[in-house]
């Protein structure tokens, strides 16, 4: 009875090793002290009907930020127990045994990818494209928040099993199978990286298709496609690949739970199964994804550099080519990661030429943006020393990939740690740094004050200085032989100082997390010194810049019209003044059926992993109702009249003058 009604839910799933226990713990005490804090300051009501139940994508993004910024201080954690275990491995066992390796190498992988990038992207997103094509809100606003709260159900998910399980997926993060079937893996924790991404994954799948009927539909009178600023023309191209490619994710790992679930032997060593299948299939969704986390970064950069060198972006309309090209071209490279498997020279030497061609319009924005600060009044605030930083990782990136695109180099290196390195300075010098490129950039839009620009400098450099510190060692250490995955290794091969090197990097790269943290502390205390009061603190050329900081929750009173891809700098260069005729605004209604329908989709979740039957068709049977109860609700907008947006802007205006 008890192994029917809990499935394989037993007392041995509770914490009862030390990273578990610890984990738990420290969960607890967080959950404890913000429940606390939150009753001292009687802020529950406020944050629940104010921020959780929001559809404003404005504090939809704000949320995704904070849930990716918590995220990644988990994901970092990752990071140094590996290189600490590196650090102390030759000839000896290290602090970690090699299944808790692989497991921390596993999490830090899609917990990075999934939950922090992709993150931290949908957060600036949801704030900027909206105000960027001059809409007051995305086209389905439910939509958006359901979105949000899958997400955040992923990644519960995926931390859950410090507190309900002890092991977490030791298979590497794309679960690569037959190490992921259950022969080899008959625990949970594949189980629960299966359903994180089945339920994350559906949160990304929804909020692209949200963005990309938004940018489709709802861009201001004027705005034609090739008017759009290029941070919207490249996060098209990343929702696209989001559309195409996450259905291939899906898929790929509901095959694989089948075959763990129900013996279907899709992808198994034996019986029929096919494990080039699995690489093929999740490699296609793979190589897209890389592109899905640079292309808004490309988006963010051309946006800055144009700022900051106070000139058009050089060569717009081949911008624009250039990532419809990286786009297309991205469906078309993904058997490069297996180059050494047995395919044949004919299909390598296709897969290596587009990969290589995919080169060419990545080396076209890098040149528009050196053309762009080319005999421009360059300002090196901030975001520009991000930018610069960029562009020295790109550019090694690049040229390591453009080796690996080459099938005899890539014979040598493949799976070893030249690959990991490659990945991450496209992944840490593009994504991450568009990242902290664009938060600087758009922080005084979003908070209405400046972050202090010398800790912001300091930051930078410890994070550059950090980065070639860590992963210059593992190109070396690629070409070395050493491989990826490594937990333990000789002292004769005279690794160990390559690995210790790195791991000074990494306590570099902390000192910068803990100086941008410390900025913001700082920057928060002396907000009223920093306070923008114009709304345009860096002389931009979008529309976000043409209304307050922060922006009203209806965005624009008056949506404007555009005449190029940079309308605010048109009307300063015109010198005219913004429309004052004001119309009735329909906007939608806070609304928790997000987090319920999450909630449940989340207990799904958790009931497939431990075969809890009664439990999963419970959840199943109330997610579906709260769509249904969702889908015949028609009080879901409400409408603000043109006389109380009229009070609001002469208030608001009042202000900025006082």
């Amino acid at each position: 009875m008890e192994s029917s009604f809990f499935g394989r839910l037993t007392f041995d799933a509770l914490p009862h090793l030390w990273y578990t226990i610890g984990g738990t713990a420290f969960l607890t005490f967080m959950i404890i002290l913000g429940a606390a804090l939150l009753t001292k300051l009687k802020r529950w009501s406020w944050l629940w009907h104010e921020w959780l139940t929001s559809t404003d994508p404005k504090k939809i993004g704000t949320m995704y930020m904070i849930f990716a910024a918590l995220m990644f201080f988990r994901g970092m954690v990752d990071v140094g127990m590996i290189w600490l275990q590196q650090s102390l491995a030759a000839d000896g066992p290290g602090f970690l045994t090699a299944d808790h390796f692989q497991q921390v190498f596993t999490s830090h992988g899609d917990i990075m990818v999934f939950f922090v990038t992709m993150g931290f992207f949908f957060g600036l997103m949801n704030w900027i494209i909206p105000l960027q094509i001059g809409a007051r809100d995305l086209a389905f606003p439910f939509l958006n928040s359901l979105g949000f709260w899958l997400t955040v159900a992923g990644g519960g998910l995926i931390n859950l099993f410090f507190t309900i399980g002890g092991e977490f997926a030791n298979t590497g993060w794309l679960a690569i199978t037959p190490l992921s079937e259950l022969e080899f893996n008959p625990g949970a924790g594949v189980d629960y990286l299966i359903w994180s991404l089945q339920l994350s994954g559906l949160g990304s799948l929804l909020a692209g298709i949200n963005f990309f009927v938004t940018i489709i539909k709802k861009r201001a009178p004027g705005m034609t496609l090739m008017k759009m600023p290029l941070f919207v023309w490249s996060s098209l191209c990343a929702v696209v690949l989001i559309i195409s490619a996450f259905p291939v994710l899906t898929a790929t790992t509901f095959l694989l739970w089948l075959d763990r679930c129900f013996s279907m032997h899709f992808f198994t060593a034996g019986f029929g199964g096919n494990q080039m299948m699995y690489f093929n299939l999740i490699w296609m969704w793979g190589h897209p994804e890389v592109y899905i986390l640079v292309l808004p970064a490309f988006g963010m950069f051309s946006e800055i550099v144009s700022t900051f060198s106070q000139k058009r972006i050089f060569g717009y309309v081949s911008m624009v080519c250039a990532a419809i090209a990286i786009t297309l071209l991205s469906y078309m490279v993904w058997l490069h990661h297996f180059f050494t498997m047995g395919a044949g020279a004919n299909v390598n030497s296709f897969f290596s030429i587009m990969t290589m061609l995919i080169a060419i319009p990545a080396g076209v924005q890098v040149f528009n943006w050196i053309l762009t600060m080319f005999q421009g009044k360059i300002i090196f605030a901030s975001p520009m020393y991000w930018f610069v930083g960029f562009l020295c990782t790109f550019i090694l990136g690049g040229m390591a990939g453009v080796l690996l695109a080459s099938p005899p180099a890539d014979y040598q290196v493949h799976n070893s740690l030249f690959l990991v390195a490659h990945f991450h300075t496209m992944i840490i010098g593009v994504a991450l740094f568009g990242i902290f490129a664009g938060t600087t950039y758009w922080f005084p839009k979003i908070m209405g004050f400046t972050l202090n620009e010398r800790l912001g400098k300091q930051a930078f450099w410890l994070w550059l200085i950090g980065f070639f510190v860590s992963f210059i060692p593992m190109y070396l250490l690629g070409f070395m032989g050493a491989t990826r995955r490594l937990d333990t290794y000789a002292a004769s091969t005279g690794w160990q100082p390559l690995f210790i090197t790195a791991a000074v990097g990494y306590v570099i790269i902390w000192c910068g997390i803990i100086t941008q943290v410390w900025q913001i502390i700082v920057s928060i205390r002396d907000r009223k010194k920093n306070m923008d009061t114009t709304g345009d603190p860096w002389n931009g050329r979008t529309l976000e810049w043409s209304i307050s900081s922060p922006p009203p929750f209806y965005n624009f009173a008056v949506i404007p019209t555009v005449v190029s891809h940079e309308p605010f700098r048109d009307m300063k260069d015109k010198g005219c003044a913004p429309k004052t005729h004001y119309e009735d605004i329909t906007l939608p209604k806070n609304t928790g059926m997000g987090i319920y329908i999450s909630g449940f989709a989340f207990l799904v979740g958790f009931a497939i992993v431990w075969h809890i039957l009664w439990l999963a068709l419970l959840g199943l049977v109330c997610t579906i109702a709260c769509i249904i109860l969702r889908s015949f609700d028609d009080d879901t907008e409400y409408e603000l009249s043109a006389e109380e947006v009229q009070r609001m802007e002469t208030s608001k205006m009042r202000k900025i003058k006082s």
